[in-house]
């Protein structure tokens, strides 16, 4: 998963993410090109997933 697949219906995914996960804000999702890697990090510590279970609930979604 690259950041343009993510980019592109990210708004959608984002509310498919809050749907699933009601500990999240709009602040964790928060997406700017080049730091994915950023988000996922803080997604990592707030739901105790890994790097890689994160990128494949996000390309499940």
């Amino acid at each position: 998963m690259n950041s343009v697949e993510v980019k592109g219906s990210w708004n959608e995914q984002k509310g498919k993410l809050k749907q699933k996960f009601a500990a999240l804000t709009d602040n964790d999702l928060m997406f700017t090109s080049g730091k994915m890697d950023e988000m996922l990090g803080k997604l990592q510590i707030k739901l105790g997933k890994t790097k890689e279970e994160l990128r494949m609930i996000i390309a499940g979604l």
